[in-house]
């Protein structure tokens, strides 16, 4: 199974009043093993960059002003997430909504709902009522994220598989090593008669006969 853990940042919360997409990272991974391959891109939002998600991201409107606008990498981006990829992102809805406006807005097929897996909802589900933002789950889990001052789609995405491989169980999930104890029975020992198996005065006259033949025999050295 090929599933893409990726992320986005943004110049806000929605796009529906005006915000865009800046950033796209996604890693990917087969049968839970990542593979080394990943997609990154900057795009040119064509607007100004608020403050406030200045100071989450760190990407300026003059850093993005020379990137492509999203419809110059569409089709990269279509080719590289394919059409039954699964696509995990934690709070996968605001990703969805950002990456399906763009593809709408030029004239492209959105990505169902049904292709996108949300780690938040999975972390909600495991441990309700905990911190389960991508920093409290790697606290949690041990996974390191000290390289991690700002947010950075693909940084994000890469630090993700790791939490999204802790949620599913961890690297060894459904292996059992345990020692299964084997049941025994325990019941009355049953016992045979012992058998009788005599010698006839044929055997004998004729064991007797054979020992004569023999010389030097080893019982009489």
């Amino acid at each position: 199974m090929r599933e893409l853990i990726f992320d986005t940042e943004t110049t806000g919360f929605d796009p529906m009043t005006g915000d865009r997409l800046i950033e796209i990272g996604l890693v990917e991974m087969i049968d839970r093993s990542l593979t080394g391959s990943n997609y990154h891109v900057y795009v040119n939002p064509e607007r100004d960059m608020p403050e406030s998600a200045f100071k989450v991201h760190g990407l300026s409107s003059e850093f993005l002003k020379d990137k492509p606008v999203f419809s110059d990498i569409m089709d990269e981006f279509i080719e590289y997430v394919g059409e039954d990829s699964v696509l995990v992102a934690h709070n996968a809805e605001f990703d969805m909504r950002f990456i399906n406006w763009e593809l709408e807005n030029a004239g492209r097929p959105i990505l169902h709902t049904k292709r996108f897996i949300d780690t938040l909802a999975i972390a909600r589900t495991k441990f309700p009522g905990a911190a389960n933002s991508l920093d409290a789950l790697c606290k949690r889990f041990g996974v390191n994220n000290t390289h991690r001052s700002l947010h950075g789609a693909l940084l994000d995405a890469e630090i993700l598989a790791d939490v999204y491989i802790e949620l599913l169980g961890g690297r060894q999930a459904g292996l059992d090593l345990t020692v299964q104890k084997t049941n025994i029975v325990e019941g009355p020992k049953k016992t045979r008669a012992p058998r009788s198996f005599p010698i006839s005065d044929e055997e004998l006259t004729a064991h007797a006969e054979f020992v004569k033949t023999l010389k030097n025999p080893v019982w009489l050295s």
